[in-house]
């Protein structure tokens, strides 16, 4: 893998659009690095690679970025992606390969969807059963994946915050349960010599992501980024759920 000029095609720029996401210009999006990567590689590794990239990516994030976060609502999300947490670590061995492709493409879709045809109304209130089952499903999902974005902003985009409290929460909220997910992936044997080198070459990558994020936070539009992110996650998504499908001899 470390050798193969495909897979820094596709984890390199994953990398640093995941860092750009986690700078706090396009959140939700750093979901797209599995996706990416998971065309060169099992999805499995890739998740495992991308992990401490995404703890030395929080770190700098909580270092960098100057945002007031939403505690009202980390108090109800960060408990709950807990209890997801644990139910991805007691399934993770129940999945192959082929149905964690199936669930990373459907996500992408289902998120690149949803953020299509969601409609602007009033601002919704925290609600704690809403918190709580979202939760649940972030850390589930980014258990597996690192694919909690979607279902965090199914529940945080409603509420119309600010856009700095919105990234400041999203960051402490991803910092929170990233380095969660470290005991239940060693205690797993994710982390393994290949994964770990792999993670070690790509992480100077990850403060410069963040470090473009935040001076593209406060002075560009995120209209452009978005658009170019879900263009390619349609792409990807599909190019998973194909494969998927394939693999199950379902088509």
């Amino acid at each position: 893998m470390l050798t193969d000029p495909i897979f820094y095609l596709a984890a390199i720029p994953a990398v640093l659009i995941v860092g750009i996401s986690k700078g706090g210009f396009g959140g939700g999006l750093g979901f797209i690095a599995v996706p990416m990567i998971a065309l060169s590689a099992p999805p499995i590794v890739a998740a495992a690679i991308m992990l401490p990239i995404l703890c030395l990516m929080d770190l700098v994030g909580l270092l960098r970025f100057k945002g007031h976060v939403d505690k009202q609502n980390l108090l109800l999300l960060i408990p709950a992606a807990g209890i997801g947490i644990i139910l991805g670590a007691f399934s993770f061995k129940y999945l192959n390969d082929a149905q964690i492709k199936l669930m990373i493409g459907t996500i992408a879709l289902t998120f690149v969807a949803y953020s299509v045809l969601k409609r602007q109304a009033e601002a919704r209130q925290p609600s704690t059963i809403r918190g709580y089952f979202w939760g649940t499903i972030a850390g589930f999902t980014s258990f597996g994946v690192h694919a909690g974005g979607p279902p965090l902003n199914i529940y945080l985009l409603p509420l119309k915050l600010h856009k700095s409290t919105y990234a400041a929460t999203t960051i402490v909220f991803f910092a929170a349960i990233n380095y969660m997910k470290l005991i239940p992936y060693t205690w797993l044997g994710q982390f393994t010599q290949e994964t770990l080198l792999a993670a070690l070459v790509l992480a100077p990558l990850a403060p410069v992501g963040v470090y473009i994020g935040t001076i593209l936070h406060h002075k560009i539009s995120d209209l452009w980024f978005y658009r170019a992110c879900y263009f390619f996650l349609v792409l990807t998504g599909s190019k998973l759920v194909y494969d998927a499908l394939i693999e199950m001899n379902l088509i």
